[in-house]
């Protein structure tokens, strides 16, 4: 398959080619088996990274957890900086999610199922990226 070809990704075929070795090197894959499957994507240019791979319909959703709300110097003045400073991380959005009773943050970007490869890996590199300057400049500027 070219990477242009349409096509619907898959979880199956999404870890086949991330498996690959010319994508080795960047990316390690697990696959967690959950009520629907869901791929553990190790960014291994971003500090080992780990990044959430699901596939649902038309739509392939990325996502990694950054820290604590609870650990977050002024949570409500940080929530309303991101809602309104949105458009500095792009191709990501922040959303706050549950973990075992636990709010975290979390960076999320979002996708066609139909995207070509080039595409999916920019996601990949694009959400570990911001979510590593999302970590080194957004969190500090609200310390206490």
């Amino acid at each position: 398959m070219t990477d242009d070809a349409p096509r619907a990704w898959t979880i199956s075929s999404l870890m086949s080619t991330l498996s690959q070795a010319g994508y080795a090197d960047e990316f390690g894959v697990v696959r967690i088996e959950a009520a629907e499957p869901v791929l553990r994507v190790i960014a291994r240019n971003y500090g080992d990274l780990s990044i959430f791979l699901s596939v649902a319909g038309e739509q392939i959703v990325v996502s990694t957890l950054l820290w604590p709300v609870d650990e977050q110097p002024n949570p409500d003045e940080f929530n309303r900086f991101i809602l309104k400073a949105q458009k500095l991380v792009p191709l990501s959005n922040f959303a706050i999610t549950d973990v075992d009773g636990r709010d975290y943050y979390e960076l999320i970007g979002e996708l066609s199922s139909e995207s070509p490869l080039r595409e999916i890996l920019l996601e990949l590199r694009v959400l570990a990226q911001n979510a590593l300057d999302a970590a080194d400049d957004l969190r500090t500027q609200f310390a206490a």
